[in-house]
């Protein structure tokens, strides 16, 4: 509780410039969120798709495996789903590899939507907080230009702490913005590098010569 309690110090004391750093958190949560559960929920069922398509290529029930790929709308499913169109009319496993790397390079895509746009905005946050800072100074150097030198002192204080909270709370927005970054990335690459070792797997039991 007093994180937040000083979160919202810093807020409020902070001056206009808040207001879009609050709007870049908000947007880089929601997309946090929504990365979390698409790869969650692509994990899982990647790994569903995979236990039922398998044991039928291992069979040798590729058109019964072909029609599950093609039912299928996750990232392993379009894959192996192409090496299956593909090895119909294949004399050799470069040309099943080919097609499957290119299905790859399709998917990826998808796996990394958006994520790239947190570290942006960690960035972005950074900068408004720094400019809510300098903005915040100019102010208040200009409003003790006139001021009784007694008083200069307090005030000009008082104004360089109100400016400095706009840095702090830009700083509180990026650092765990930019740490999910590195997290989500990671976990992407994870499932990428997944998706590749299954496309081997998956070579190997069709038994086609180089």
């Amino acid at each position: 509780m007093e994180f937040f309690s000083t979160v919202i110090r810093y807020f409020t004391a902070g001056g206009e410039f808040m207001y879009p750093i609050l709007v870049v958190l908000v947007i880089g949560l929601a997309i946090t969120i929504e990365r979390l559960i698409y790869l969650r929920r692509a994990s899982v069922e990647n790994r569903e798709v995979w236990a039922k398509l398998m044991p039928l290529v291992n069979a040798g029930r590729h058109e019964e495996a072909e029609a599950i790929a093609a039912a299928s709308t996750t990232a392993i499913g379009r894959v192996l789903g192409y090496g299956l169109a593909r090895s119909r009319g294949a004399t050799s496993r470069e040309e099943v590899e080919l097609a499957m790397e290119e299905s790859l390079m399709e998917v990826t895509p998808q796996l990394e939507r958006r994520t790239h746009y947190l570290a942006t905005f960690a960035n972005v946050a950074t900068l408004f907080g720094l400019l809510g800072t300098i903005v915040g100074l100019i102010a208040g150097f200009t409003a003790v230009s006139g001021v009784n030198p007694a008083q200069k002192q307090d005030q000009l204080s008082a104004a360089v702490a109100v400016a400095m909270n706009c840095t702090a709370f830009g700083l509180i927005t990026a650092i765990p913005l930019l740490l999910i970054h590195a997290w989500l990335v990671t976990k992407t690459d994870e499932m990428i590098d997944s998706l590749e070792i299954a496309s081997v797997k998956f070579l190997n039991s069709l038994g086609l010569k180089k």
